[in-house]
C-alpha cells in the first residue's frame, strides 16, 4: 500500500514539475522580444502589383504584401540614398545642413545619436548588417554585432567588356547588362545567401535579432542574369505618360540626371533616345524580378526555420526613382515619383494584407518599430509611430515633408507644394500640384491667381512642419 502511494506521489510530482516547466517556457516565449528582419531595396519604386501595377513580375514581394500592412502613401524624407538611410535609421529629419547627399554619414552629421540598430543592441538584440544598409559600410559601426558586404566593385559587372571599360580611368561600363550567369554571381545573390546563413545561426541563439539586409538592385547599373530579362518583351514596354517637361514647371525642378550620364552607353547631354529609354526600363524591370527572387529565398528560409511567427518583417525602398517621368531619370527631385516609396510591414498576428492611405514619412519607421518591440525611442527621434494604423485606427496625421538641396516639399492630402528656398528660408521658386486632378504633376498651380491664398497657407504650414532645426547650421 505504501509503495503504491509512493508511486502515485512521484508521478504526481513529475507531472506537476512538467507543468511548471511548460508554463515557464510558454511565459519565456511570450516575454521574449520579437525578431526583426529589415529589408532595404535600393532605388525600388512602388511600381509593383500590390500597388496596382501588373507588368512587373515580383511574386515573392506580392506574397509578403498579402501578409503585411501595405502603405500606399509612404514617402522618403530625402530622395538620395546616403541621406535617406541616415534619416530613416536615426528617425531625424533632413535639414538644410544635415543629411544632404549620397555621401552622408550618420556618425558625421549627428555623432553620438542612438540609431535604431544601436537602441536594439543596447537592449539585448543581436544586430547584423549585410549589404547596403547605410551608404558607408563602417557608418554607425557601434550599432552592430557584425557588418558584412560582398567583396568586389559595387557596379558588379560580369561581362568582360563592362569589366574592362569600368576599370579604365574616368570610365564606367554600360548602364545595364544581361549575363548568362547564376543568381549568386551578382551581389544580391550573395547577400541573400549570407542572410540565409545568418538566420540558421540566429535560430540557435537565445537573443532576439535584428537582421538587416540591404539589397543593391534595382540601382544602376541594371545588371541581372539573362533569365530575368527574358521575363519581359521590350516591344510591350512604353514610355511614361508624363514624358514631358511643361513650361509652367520651374526650370529648377529638372536636372541632367548625371548619375545615369556617367555610364558608357548613355549620351552626356540631351534627351535619351526612345530605344535606349525602353532598354533602360527593361533592365530596371529585370533587376526588380531578380531581387524579388533573392528576397523570396530569405523569406522561405525564415519560414522553414519556424521563425516566421516570432519575426516582424519590414521592407522598404530608400526613395523613389524616375524612369523617364518628366523626361527625368534617377532621383534627386521632389516630384512624387522620386519621393513615394514602397513600404510594407508584416507583424505576426496583426497583419494580413491590409492597405492604408495614411501619409507616412520614413522618420516614422524608427518609433513604430521601437513601439512594436516594447522600447522607448530617444528624444532625438522626430517621427510619429504608425502602430495605431497597424491596429486599425485612423491616424491623426495627414502630412509629410521631404527635401532635396534647396527644394522642400509639403505633402498635405492631395496637394504637393514645393518651394526652393535660400539659407534664410526665403523662397525663390515654387510649384503646387493637386493629385486629385493632376496625378502626373503636369499643371503647376503655384503662380495662378486663384491659388494664391492656398499657396500662402501651404507656405506657412511648410515652415511650421519642416522641423525646428531646419534652418540651423
Amino acid at each position: 500500500m505504501k509503495q503504491q502511494f509512493l508511486k502515485i506521489f512521484v508521478l504526481s510530482l513529475v507531472f506537476t514539475l512538467s507543468g511548471i516547466c511548460k508554463t515557464t517556457a510558454q511565459k519565456n516565449l511570450k516575454t521574449k522580444k520579437p525578431n526583426i528582419l529589415f529589408i532595404a531595396v535600393d532605388d525600388l519604386r512602388p511600381e509593383l502589383n500590390f500597388y496596382g501595377a501588373n507588368h512587373i513580375k515580383s511574386p515573392n514581394l506580392d506574397k509578403l504584401a498579402s501578409e503585411s500592412l501595405v502603405f500606399n502613401r509612404a514617402y522618403c524624407n530625402i530622395p538620395v540614398c546616403g541621406a535617406s538611410r541616415a534619416s530613416l535609421l536615426s528617425g531625424m529629419r533632413p535639414t538644410r545642413h544635415r543629411f544632404i547627399d549620397h555621401k552622408t554619414e550618420l556618425d558625421v552629421d549627428v555623432p553620438g545619436v542612438v540609431s535604431f540598430p544601436k537602441l536594439l543592441k543596447q537592449n539585448g538584440y543581436t544586430t547584423i548588417s549585410n549589404g547596403k544598409v547605410y551608404h558607408h559600410n563602417n557608418d554607425d559601426s557601434l550599432a552592430w554585432n557584425s557588418i558584412w558586404f560582398p567583396k568586389g566593385d559595387t557596379r558588379d559587372y560580369q561581362l568582360e567588356k563592362n569589366i574592362k571599360q569600368n576599370t579604365a580611368p574616368n570610365s564606367r561600363g554600360e548602364a545595364f547588362e544581361l549575363a548568362e550567369v547564376d543568381d549568386n554571381a551578382y551581389f544580391d545573390g550573395k547577400i541573400a545567401q549570407k542572410g540565409i546563413d545568418d538566420l540558421r545561426q540566429l535560430k540557435e541563439g537565445k537573443q532576439p535579432f535584428f537582421l538587416a539586409l540591404g539589397f543593391m538592385k534595382p540601382h544602376l547599373p541594371f545588371n541581372a542574369p539573362k533569365k530575368y530579362w527574358d521575363l519581359y518583351d521590350r516591344s510591350n514596354i512604353e514610355l511614361p505618360e508624363s514624358y514631358v517637361q511643361p513650361e509652367t514647371t520651374p526650370k529648377e525642378a529638372f536636372h541632367n540626371f548625371g548619375e545615369l550620364r556617367n555610364y558608357g552607353n548613355v549620351p552626356k547631354f540631351g534627351d535619351i533616345s526612345e530605344d535606349l529609354a525602353k532598354e533602360l526600363i527593361h533592365g530596371y524591370y529585370a533587376c526588380v524580378s531578380y531581387v524579388d527572387t533573392q528576397i523570396g529565398l530569405v523569406l522561405d528560409e525564415l519560414k522553414r526555420l519556424e521563425l516566421e511567427d516570432d519575426t516582424i518583417v519590414i521592407l522598404w525602398g530608400d526613395h523613389g526613382w524616375n524612369l523617364g517621368d518628366h523626361k527625368l531619370w534617377c532621383k534627386h527631385v521632389t516630384f512624387e515619383k522620386a519621393l513615394r516609396t514602397p513600404l510594407i510591414i508584416k507583424v505576426p498576428g496583426k497583419t494580413s494584407g491590409q492597405q492604408t492611405n495614411a501619409i507616412t514619412e520614413y522618420i516614422d519607421i524608427y518609433p513604430s518599430l521601437a513601439e512594436l518591440v516594447g522600447l522607448n525611442a530617444p528624444e532625438t527621434v522626430e517621427g510619429q509611430s504608425f502602430v495605431p494604423v497597424i491596429n486599425g485606427e485612423t491616424p491623426d496625421k495627414d502630412w509629410g515633408v521631404s527635401k532635396f538641396k534647396d527644394m522642400v516639399t509639403l505633402i498635405k492630402g492631395d496637394l504637393f507644394y514645393t518651394e526652393w528656398t535660400k539659407d534664410d528660408g526665403v523662397a525663390y521658386a515654387r510649384m503646387l500640384f493637386d493629385h486629385k486632378t493632376d496625378p502626373l504633376e503636369l499643371d503647376n498651380l503655384a503662380e495662378k491667381p486663384e491659388y494664391q491664398e492656398t499657396v500662402s497657407h501651404l507656405a506657412e504650414e511648410l515652415r511650421a512642419k519642416w522641423g525646428k532645426d531646419f534652418l540651423n547650421k
